[in-house]
């Protein structure tokens, strides 16, 4: 079941990585100019979330029923306990800021630029792992962590004279900046949240991730929708909506897009988390931003260099790398565990 979870919050977060940053790209493109917006776009879909609560609450309820009537009554309706909330709403309020560092990224930078910065997480999101989770690194995770941060700095070969037109030097710079402060903040954020999964005192279960992610989602759209208010983005919709290249009504279609591309994202992210570790999500997130790139290229015209391909090349290897040494672990501890229990028994068997 873990397995199956894992590969289900991997294709969520495959999604939401890779359809995210593009619709976030095309809104700007068209003329989209509100950040904040944006921003807000991220975790703005976290309703959504209600569905599948809703769904797991009356499964057990109906679980519950079967054994009797009084246990049906008695089934919970919310796992998180007060200690949990107060982490996941403080994760919150940090996600809500680092969705605005991105989104100001993504508005004044192409989206190879913008990958190649958000590439560096991963080396980030590895560093914060080890001083908060004292995650354990094998030969197959370092080398999976070289070649998808070699990928990701082979990109860099391609990006010079790419400012965007309209754009500003002081702009571009800005940009840059902001994006690498956005890595740097989300390679925080991943370990961060298992550290809370690890402090949390209480059995965590899928359900409660999704619990969890409600809680952050929510307090970083209140940060988000602060940051609206005090630019007046709310009155300033319609009229950009009319405005919009692509017309009106595609204007709010890539909105709700956007909402739902990023909220699989969020939501796959923890969830990787959950199944395996935050340095797992940070190497999904990182292997698939080459794929991003390729999607740009068909997209919005984008010319496709060699260094692009050799970017997906190197991260797709250290994908293959990290999973292959995951595997060969779980492995070995399968077999250490039989060993132990063999011994066990011979040891019973013996003093008997």
């Amino acid at each position: 079941m873990k397995r199956a979870l894992l590969i289900f919050n991997c294709l969520l977060l495959a999604v939401g990585n890779c359809g995210g940053p593009l619709i976030m790209r095309l809104y700007f493109v068209h003329g989209g100019k509100r950040v904040w917006l944006s921003s807000w776009l991220e975790t703005g879909g976290w309703p959504m979330i209600f569905i599948p609560l809703i769904f797991s609450y009356f499964h057990r309820r109906r679980s519950a029923a079967l054994e009797s009537s009084e246990s049906a009554n008695k089934t919970k309706m919310i796992f998180m306990k007060p200690r949990l909330f107060l982490a996941s709403a403080v994760i919150g309020i940090i996600t809500g800021f680092d969705d605005y560092l991105y989104a100001y990224g993504v508005a004044r930078l192409p989206v190879s630029t913008s990958a190649l910065i958000i590439a560096t997480q991963l080396a980030f999101t590895a560093g914060f792992a080890y001083l908060l989770v004292k995650q354990k690194f094998t030969s197959y995770s370092i080398n999976a962590v070289v070649l998808i941060t070699i990928g990701g700095a082979v990109l860099a070969l391609h990006t010079s004279g790419d400012r965007p037109a309209g754009v500003s030097t002081k702009q571009y710079i800005a940009g840059f900046l902001m994006t690498l402060a956005a890595a740097a903040l989300y390679g925080f954020v991943l370990p961060l949240v298992e550290l809370t999964y690890k402090k949390s005192r209480q059995r965590i279960t899928y359900t409660l991730v999704l619990e969890i992610q409600l809680v952050l989602s929510f307090f970083a759209t209140v940060v988000c929708t602060v940051g609206m208010l005090a630019n007046n983005d709310f009155k300033v919709i319609p009229r950009e909506a009319a405005e919009f290249g692509l017309g009106e009504t595609a204007y709010y279609v890539v909105l709700a897009c956007s909402a739902i591309a990023w909220q699989g994202f969020f939501l796959g992210a923890i969830g990787v988390i959950f199944s395996s570790s935050s340095l797992f999500s940070g190497i999904v997130i990182a292997v698939l931003l080459p794929v991003t790139e390729i999607l740009a290229v068909i997209i919005f015209k984008e010319k496709f260099k060699a260094e692009k391909g050799v970017s997906l090349a190197l991260n797709l290897w250290g994908f293959v790398s990290y999973f292959y040494g995951d595997i060969k672990n779980n492995k070995t501890n399968n077999l250490q565990l039989q060993l132990h229990k063999t011994e066990a028994t011979a040891t019973q068997i013996s003093s008997v």
